[in-house]
């Protein structure tokens, strides 16, 4: 699994969405008088100057990195570095300990706190490490297997079915089949020139010009009984196509399509999304490209249907800044067993249809399990194989139901908060963390936790999903008090903040996460990220007496960003700190960073 320094892309997806659909939230002045602010604050140093590293540490070059890191953090006034990827310390070996020990007695040379961080199951790479049976899953019920010489092989029997998927019918520059074409031939175009098979491919490109024509309004959709995407993008930046596909509720389903790019910016600008009638999207997909310019390639990913009876696939470009998209032979299929996780609290059962019989594994079938488990969507389907002397009958039509995983956008996999392993994982990780720092303080990244309370591990529990969430904060809190009573936890901000993650419907969570900040302890920190409500979620933050840190940087190319919280936070009774937060490694503003938060003029 990818470690927990990958999630930064689609962190900062969400930032560039939010800034192209949201104008910054500015401080009333009701708002200002009741925290007793006066305008025109003095400017702050703050204790607290962080900076965020995330290395796995399994070779000695990143200590290196680490060391060139420290130095620079120290000589231009930084105090601590945040060290990500913790919570898998107990996998590691002796030479990945010594590390670990090299980069504290570095730390201690430059006289910079380190402050341990992890332990997320939104990205849930440092548990799925220790087992990937523990990702949180997804319920699908009753999938057809049908018993043949001696397995049983998965039977699609679902009425999806796309369209016009390979392009090939079309009337001028509109496509046949799609309730949805953005703006033909403007943005999306019937190229009988370049396609990948047929005679056509759809073509998409000045999405990036009609973004920067700042007084554009953005394009209008069709009537259609599904979320009116025009309004939650920025306005020219949508560009795709849309069809209405009929599903069977609670099964799993794999998309795929070819795509071609020129020019691309972002690199992985296209995307696959299946809303339902009620705005989720159950499948949030942007794929990995080698380049900004690649040839004809294959994309593949899945999702459940959850409850919804049919869904609208969308594919194209949604928040793309520049170049041109081809793509062609788009296909839908159902498929079963792909990424069944098994475990006690995703349990599979095996019922013949027709006499309701519930056959038993180990007696009538071997171990079901995904040999390929990788939470990807590019491998075979598994069969049940079936066991001498069962009771299935030759041609027998099975129902199997099941829990699996999945990959959100290209790199994260959620984890189960609710299994009993998974928090005698995390419970061993904090004696181990405290012998090689002895921390002063612990930064949990229980954050983006876009996958919760849809197995039966958590929903056994008969709790909301809120308290799925604030239950595991206060344990993880705990856990940290338990090795050491004096440290301090801070936390990132996003799933208690209810300008933020915290709201009603959040991806694929089952159940609201409406106010998940009434279940953290009050002199836990919390570090908030979201640029645009930072004068919101500070304020929200400080009137209910958390200290607060910014989440500052987020790698772009000069330092408007901290400029910006740092005016935020001098309004701001209890905020403490600031740091500086890369997801791609970018330390080449980190000294005027550094000279910024502790020398304001």
């Amino acid at each position: 699994m990818k470690h927990d320094q990958t999630k930064g892309t689609n962190r900062r997806i969400f930032i560039k969405r939010a800034a192209g659909t949201m104008l910054a939230a500015g401080m009333s002045a009701r708002a200002s008088a009741r925290m007793g602010l006066a305008a025109g604050s003095a400017k702050k140093i703050y204790p607290q100057r962080w900076v965020y590293v995330g290395r796995s540490f399994d070779r000695d070059q990143h200590v290196e990195e680490v060391r060139e890191i420290a130095r620079i953090a120290s000589e231009h006034g930084l105090t601590a570095i945040v060290l990500s990827g913790m919570d898998r310390i107990s996998l590691g070996n002796a030479e990945y300990l010594e590390r670990l020990r090299k980069v504290k007695a570095i730390a201690d040379q430059y006289r910079l706190e380190i402050i341990p961080g992890g332990f997320n199951t939104g990205y849930g790479g440092a548990i799925l490490d220790h087992n990937k049976n523990l990702a949180e899953g997804m319920l699908v019920k009753d999938a057809l297997f049908v018993a043949r010489n001696g397995e049983a092989r998965f039977q699609a029997d679902s009425p999806a079915k796309l369209e016009n998927g390979n392009f090939n019918e079309f009337q001028g520059g509109r496509f046949a089949g799609f309730d949805t074409q953005d703006e033909p031939g403007q943005k999306t175009f019937v190229d009988t020139a370049i396609f990948h098979s047929g005679r056509a491919s759809l073509r998409i490109e000045n999405f990036g010009a009609a973004k920067a024509n700042a007084a554009e309004k953005a394009p209008k959709a069709p009537l259609s009984p599904y979320l009116d995407l025009a309004k939650e993008f920025a306005p020219g930046t949508l560009a795709r196509v849309a069809q209405e596909i009929r599903v069977t509720p609670y099964r799993c389903y794999r998309v795929s399509a070819w795509i071609k790019t020129e020019d691309a910016k972002p690199v992985s600008l296209f995307s696959i999304k299946a809303f339902t009638q009620d705005g989720r999207d159950l499948c949030p997909f942007e794929p990995p490209a080698p380049a900004p310019t690649s040839d004809w390639r294959q994309v593949t990913t899945a999702f459940n249907s959850w409850y919804a009876d049919r869904i609208q696939l969308n594919f194209g470009v949604f928040e793309g800044e520049q170049g041109k998209v081809w793509v062609d032979d788009v296909e839908i299929e159902e498929v079963g067993l792909m990424n069944v996780v098994r475990r006690k609290g995703a349990p599979l059962t095996v019922r013949d249809e027709t006499t309701g019989t519930v056959y038993e594994e180990g007696r009538d079938f071997a171990p079901v399990i995904d040999p390929h488990l990788d939470f990807l969507w590019t491998h075979d389907i598994p069969s049940i194989r079936l066991i001498p002397g069962r009771r299935i009958q030759e041609g027998a039509r099975l129902r199997v139901s099941y829990y699996h995983g999945t990959t959100i956008y290209n790199d994260q996999t959620s984890a189960c908060p609710s299994e009993p392993e998974t928090l005698e994982i995390w419970k061993e990780q904090f004696p181990l963390i405290e012998k090689v720092f002895s921390p002063k303080r612990y930064f949990l990244n229980v954050d983006e936790v876009r996958v919760l309370n849809r197995c039966e591990a958590c929903r056994q529990r008969g709790l909301a999903a809120a308290e799925i969430l604030g239950q595991m904060t206060q344990w993880l809190y705990n856990q940290v008090r338990a090795v050491n009573p004096k440290a301090e936890v801070v936390v990132w901000s996003d799933m208690f903040d209810p300008n933020h993650n915290s709201k009603r419907q959040y991806f694929l969570v089952d159940g609201s996460l409406e106010n998940t900040w009434q279940f953290l302890p009050k002199d836990m920190g919390i570090v908030l990220w979201y640029f645009e409500q930072r004068q919101a979620s500070l304020e929200f933050f400080s009137s209910r007496g958390f200290r607060t840190i910014a989440g500052a940087y987020y790698d772009a190319d000069d330092l408007k960003n901290p400029e910006g919280w740092l005016e935020a936070m001098d309004n701001t009774p209890n905020a403490i700190g600031i740091m500086y937060t890369t997801w791609g490694s970018k330390y080449k503003l980190l000294a005027e960073f550094g000279n910024l938060v502790s020398k304001r003029p």
